[in-house]
């Protein structure tokens, strides 16, 4: 499963990195380390990560089922630049 996290948004809040610390880490307070290429198995914790993101900054391919936010993981934003 392939994850993007947009680093110019990311603020640090370390969410995903309490929902999904097998692929999300913080490094410092402030900078995010992450594995771009997360086991499938990590599916469900995942979605629940980058749908608990402040900022959504992170975007990952196939999550549109599990996701409750439209256009999560298909890598469109909204409108109003959200």
């Amino acid at each position: 499963m392939r994850l993007v996290v947009d680093l110019n948004k990311c603020q640090g809040y370390a969410q995903c990195a309490f929902l999904a610390p097998d692929v999300f880490a913080m490094h410092g307070e402030e900078s995010l380390i992450y594995n771009p290429q997360a086991p499938e198995e990590q599916r469900e914790r995942l979605a629940r990560a980058v749908a608990a993101c402040p900022v959504q900054a992170i975007l990952a391919d196939g999550l549109d089922d599990l996701v409750g936010r439209p256009g999560a993981g298909s890598g469109q934003e909204a409108s109003d630049g959200r």
